[in-house]
């Protein structure tokens, strides 16, 4: 870690040395049901005060293999709301709507808009692209039937972090393909061509938030049995990005996935399609969830909230 330790800030050191002395084992190192309570005491511990808003409602979503557990924050109980849709992180296995809720409603508190959030399901019981798959129907499900939440079917966005981000790009894709017209994309750290090796994967991939051995085992929990990787796990593949829409796309320095987010980023903006990119110095992967150690975190919802303001027209 010495030489990926010279990029951190002060911040961002301090928080790594307290997980460190907590010395709790690694996530890949433990049953997968404790690994998902691990991780959401974790964000827990980490995310700080979450902000009050007007709406908080439980409701569900008809997926494909099921109704989809859904939550929506709104800033106001007015009607034809514009919305994002939240697609959480945790590599596809671990993480929930409790694990991003924090960074949702300070969104929703600042941009005006509402925001939902699902619980896809997770690998390994259900392996990609089972998640994908609930994503797209909810996308759907917004843009048929948003309007029994107050939602406006003309206004939607799609966002997520890390595998979340990953899913949000490949649905922008997916929507294009649909006719379905998206207001923006909303990006944080996606992992989207885990089959190219980048030279930020090779100086990060080590004792940070996000290592090796975590990508690896968080990989092959996704895949299952007989997994075929195409654009739809890797929406860096695919044919063309085109029309696909408008991208804000947010990166953590010291974060193996960081590359992967740059190449992306120059991807999308050689189709034509307007990006708007911020890299945050000294942090690494996760660091949105870490409010209450890292500042960096709160600007990114308030980036984010700017960001969706405009797209929104609000």
């Amino acid at each position: 870690m010495a030489n990926a330790a010279s990029f951190l800030t002060e911040m961002t050191r301090k928080m790594l040395e307290k997980v460190e002395r907590a010395g709790l084992p690694p996530l890949h190192q433990q049953p997968v049901a404790q690994a998902r309570l691990s991780y959401s005491m974790g964000v827990g511990a980490m995310e700080g005060e979450r902000v009050e808003v007007a709406r908080v409602d439980n409701f569900s979503i008809p997926g494909p293999a099921g109704s989809i557990p859904a939550r929506l924050w709104a800033p106001s109980h007015d009607a034809c709301l514009p919305v994002l849709l939240y697609l959480h992180g945790g590599g596809f296995v671990v993480g929930g709507i409790d694990t991003c809720e924090g960074m949702c409603r300070r969104i929703a508190e600042q941009s005006g808009a509402a925001v939902v959030a699902i619980d896809y399901r997770l690998a390994p019981e259900h392996p990609f692209p089972a998640g994908l798959d609930d994503a797209f129907a909810a996308l759907q499900w917004l843009g048929t039937e948003g309007v029994s939440q107050g939602l406006d079917p003309s206004r939607i966005a799609v966002g997520g972090d890390s595998a979340g981000g990953t899913l949000s790009a490949t649905l922008a894709l997916m929507a294009r393909d649909a006719g379905l017209t998206l207001a923006l994309q909303v990006l944080f750290y996606p992992s989207v061509e885990p089959s190219a090796t980048t030279e930020s994967y090779k100086a990060f991939s080590k004792n940070l938030m996000l290592d090796e051995n975590l990508m690896r085992w968080f990989e092959s929990q996704a895949r299952g049995q007989g997994f075929q990787s195409d654009w739809h796990r890797e929406p860096m593949l695919a044919a063309s990005h085109q029309g696909v829409a408008p991208a804000w796309i947010g990166l953590a320095e010291c974060d193996p996935l960081a590359d992967e987010g740059r190449k992306y980023a120059k991807v999308l903006q050689e189709a034509g399609v307007p990006v708007q990119l911020t890299v945050w110095p000294g942090v690494v992967h996760d660091f949105i969830n870490m409010g209450r150690f890292i500042p960096e975190a709160y600007q990114a919802h308030t980036a984010v909230a700017q960001a969706l303001k405009v797209a929104f027209g609000l």
